[in-house]
């Protein structure tokens, strides 16, 4: 290694010694550190870059004042690509001395960054031109680390300056590791990031290549970003030509070399060169520009093409092979002698005298060599060298893979940020640009205006109809059920539910695409609801007038409660889905269609109304309905064979219409499942169904009952008037009976509100004067006895009569008489003769009568003045004390 480095010596020392000293001019040295790995990995990269180097200090040496003033010095410095090596090595130079204002070179990242590091402590200032590592750009933290590389950030801009010409918004990344490729893969990362460029997968090469290739593949990726060395490069495009990666629906772009890989040699087993070829054919490499395309001489007085053949001549004698950074390293050399010259001529014309070596201490020196630095421009073998923010202006070249050779088809310029391309010459697998993704294209399913209309007119027609029907029944209420109108009514709310379902959803916001949403579910299911209680509680009606024996009235009242009970469920669980988890708008993917190139997917969706549990809410909904609609079908089979009056209201289109009713809600809600995916066919399937059923009910419930209102509606006028005459008696009667009910109530209450007092005193009195007239009659009826007794001239026995007073108390206690009843009857043989007035009224006859109406007269009075009483036995127990004969 120390031989190597002293033959490097001894070659810029002879270079030195040929230019010869200029007679009558003093070249001044000045001393600089060159450090560089001599030896790493098994080759010298010395020995490649060596020849630049002196062919710059040979064209220095003929430069005219004040450059030529002054002759560099290098100091070889083996870095050995190790941090700890490199500062060691550093420390000891400027040990030894004499003093540097500058060190040049840097191959190895991990020792220039380290290194730069510490540059401001160290008073120094370094010229690199291997330091590419976007992390350099930091100026804080690299403040005196000048490059005349462009930095890979560079090349990240000119990359995602070309994604942006293209618009390609979407691009995958294949990177391979190592120190360098990680750094430039962030900053890649970020200035995408930056653009709103998204990455849909990053790839590492650690792995199998044609499985992270795959997995690309998978993620629809077309654009691809490579950040791998040539060394990779065939295997990369060995998978692609095998996975068909490539043509025109696929673009790569290079940014860090790669596209000469498969070129020098290398071959990936399995895959000839042909394949290699056209997989690569079209991709686009992005590299920084080695040399300048111009013609003209430079600051060194060389040209591009003159430099490059003097520099492969020495490199051939040398036998060493050629460098990427040659003409970096020769342009670094003029960097570092025009920046030193000029701060030395700085420090001359400051202090007027003194020696150049006084200028290598002091950070004044090192201000102004680091001034000179950012002033430097001129123009070299790579192009016009100048810095801004440390970092190398230049063009990035943009190299298209063209068959079997490279077209330079663009370049991206560093100072001005603005991307150049050559549209003649940039040519493409396709009529353009490969897309960055498979096209697709969003395609709403909906229902058409033809269908929609066709629908809309039948649910229309059906409204009419049901509206119709209602009317007529409110205008003959007389012959119509009670719960016909709530029946017409749960028809209408569902043969609306129709109109609403198959609206546009794209047009109406979305505030009022949930409130359809709510009103379409309230009227389809509210009107089911109310429909089919309607036909269940008829059917029960007539179930329970058969079966148990109730009143008219009692069957009413049952039947309306079933159907309250029956709205009121319904009612309830709509209420609190629609306050716990409302429906709302919800987009349903339904697959996707490929053309055959596989460059087009159409991918269908559709619009409904969806919650987050509404599995849940149906499975509730349909749990509480199928019941009602097997037990209504069981009720309405029950009753299939009874015959109500009118005999045109059959029991069995009753039963009809609630198992079609219930068919149509069954069909109803499995034809929504399945056809789900396809909304035109789920609208017009759930709208034929809803208003079939509608059109079936309303043909069975009211067909045959107006048809027979038709027929016989003479003689149903006819009954309904007669039943009209009946009611008007027995309303007056009804009335009357009400009056009178009412002022016997009025009487009862007033007489209530008396005292009980004046109660007690009315009865004493009452009391009193019955007694009184007791007396009275008992002494009439005592006189008159008397007198019958006198008149009477036959032997008839005289009437006995026994009274018994208690002492003292004017009270009859008891009375007991005889009386022998004279009956004047003649021979029953005899022919009865007609009786005159006379004879009636004699005294025979007045005496009979008497005889036997005195004494019912006498104890109908016992009673009330507390005697014995009219129907007491003890009186009339015998025929003896009757009527004695």
């Amino acid at each position: 290694m120390e031989r190597v480095g002293l033959e490097v010596f001894r070659l810029l020392l002879g270079c030195w010694l040929l230019a010869g000293p200029v007679p009558a001019q003093v070249r001044h040295p000045l001393p600089v550190l060159w450090m560089m790995p001599v030896s790493s990995g098994g080759q010298n990269l010395t020995a490649a870059v060596a020849p630049a180097v002196r062919l710059a200090l040979q064209d220095l040496k003929r430069q005219e004042a004040p450059l030529g003033n002054y002759e560099l010095q290098l100091q070889l410095l083996d870095s050995q690509c190790d941090a700890a090596e490199s500062l060691k090595v550093l420390f000891d130079a400027m040990w030894a001395g004499p003093k540097y204002l500058l060190l040049l070179g840097g191959v190895c990242p991990s020792v220039t960054a380290l290194i730069a590091r510490a540059l401001p402590s160290l008073h120094l200032l370094q010229v690199s031109f291997a330091a590419s590592s976007p992390g350099l750009s930091n100026r804080k933290w690299f403040g005196n680390l000048f490059s005349t590389v462009p930095s890979d950030r560079a090349v990240n801009q000119a990359a995602v300056k070309l994604l942006q010409r293209y618009r390609w918004r979407r691009v995958g990344v294949l990177t391979q590791d190592g120190a360098r490729l990680s750094e430039m893969n962030k900053d890649l990362m970020r200035q995408l990031l930056k653009a709103d460029v998204l990455v849909v997968s990053t790839q590492s090469l650690s792995e199998d290549v044609c499985s992270s290739l795959r997995r690309l593949k998978e993620r629809d990726v077309r654009i691809i970003i490579g950040l791998f060395g040539d060394d990779s490069a065939a295997d990369v495009f060995c998978c692609a030509h095998k996975l068909h990666m490539f043509g025109a629906h696929y673009q790569w772009l290079l940014v860090a070399g790669g596209a000469s890989g498969w070129r020098s040699g290398g071959r990936a087993s399995g895959c000839p060169a042909d394949g290699l070829l056209t997989a690569a054919d079209g991709s686009i490499r992005l590299q920084r520009r080695e040399l300048s395309g111009t013609d003209a001489a430079g600051v060194s007085g060389r040209t591009p093409q003159d430099y490059l053949h003097s520099y492969l001549t020495q490199l051939s004698q040398e036998g060493s092979k050629v460098s990427p950074l040659h003409a970096f390293a020769y342009d670094a050399v003029w960097v570092a002698a025009r920046a030193l010259s000029q701060a030395m001529e700085a420090v001359k014309h400051r202090e007027k005298y003194g020696s150049p070596r006084n200028v290598s201490t002091g950070e004044e020196a090192q201000r102004t060599l680091l001034n000179a630095v950012k002033q430097t421009q001129f123009e070299g073998v790579t192009g016009p060298v100048f810095f801004r923010n440390g970092e190398r202006m230049t063009s990035i070249e943009l190299v298209q893979v063209q068959g079997s050779g490279d077209v330079l088809v663009g370049d991206f310029s560093t100072s001005t940020q603005q991307l150049r391309l050559m549209n003649h010459l940039l040519k493409f697998k396709g009529a353009a640009a490969a897309r960055d993704q498979t096209l697709v294209l969003e395609q709403r399913l909906h229902v058409g205006l033809l269908q929609f209309s066709i629908v809309c007119s039948a649910a229309a027609v059906t409204i009419v109809i049901t509206l119709s029907i209602l009317l007529f029944s409110l205008i003959h209420r007389k012959h119509c059920e009670p719960q016909d109108e709530l029946l017409l009514l749960g028809l209408l709310l569902s043969s609306s539910s129709v109109l609403i379902s198959g609206l546009d959803g794209a047009s109406l916001s979305l505030r009022t695409f949930e409130t359809l949403c709510s009103v379409r579910l309230w009227t389809l299911s509210v009107g089911q609801t109310v429909g089919f209680a309607v036909l269940f509680t008829r059917s029960w009606g007539v179930y329970s007038r058969c079966s148990i024996e109730q009143t008219q009235q009692h069957r009413l009242q049952r039947a309306g409660c079933v159907l309250l009970w029956m709205l009121l469920l319904d009612v309830f669980v709509l209420t609190t889905w629609q306050i716990l988890d409302p429906l709302r708008r919800a987009v349903l993917q339904h697959g996707e269609q490929r053309d055959s190139a596989d460059q087009l997917v159409v991918r269908l969706y559709s619009e409904q109304c969806s919650s987050s549990y509404m599995e849940l809410w149906l499975t509730a909904v349909c749990g509480y309905k199928a019941p009602l609609l097997g037990l209504g079908c069981f009720v309405s089979w029950s009753i299939r064979s009874v015959q109500l009056d009118p005999p045109a209201v059959s029991n069995k289109l009753l039963t009809l219409s609630v198992f079609s009713v219930t068919l149509f809600s069954v069909a109803g809600a499995a034809g929504s499942l399945l056809t789900s995916h396809n909304p035109p066919l789920h609208f017009c399937l759930t709208s034929a169904l809803i208003l079939c059923c509608n059109i079936f009910t309303l043909s069975c419930m009211f067909g045959p009952k107006f048809l027979y209102m038709c027929l016989n509606g003479s003689k149903l006028q006819q009954e309904l008037e007669m039943q009209q005459e009946s009611e008007l008696p027995q309303e007056s009667e009804l009335q009357q009976e009400s009056e009178l009910q009412q002022e016997s109530e009025l009487q009862q209450e007033f007489e209530a509100a008396e005292g009980e007092d004046e109660e007690k005193k009315t009865l004493s009195r009452l009391n009193q004067q019955l007694k009184s007239q007791t007396a009275q009659l008992d002494v009439e009826i005592e006189s008159i006895t008397m007198q019958l007794s006198e008149m009477s001239e036959s032997p008839d026995p005289e009437p006995k009569h026994h009274m018994s007073r208690g002492p003292r108390s004017g009270k009859v206690r008891a009375v007991r008489w005889t009386h022998a009843a004279q009956v004047c009857s003649e021979d029953r043989n005899s022919e009865r003769k007609p009786s005159s007035l006379d004879s009636i009224n004699s005294p025979e006859h007045v005496q009979r009568r008497l005889s036997v109406q005195l004494p019912i007269l006498h104890h109908s009075y016992l009673s009330a003045v507390g005697g014995v009483s009219a129907s007491s036995s003890s009186v009339f127990g015998s025929r003896d004390n009757f009527l004695s004969t």
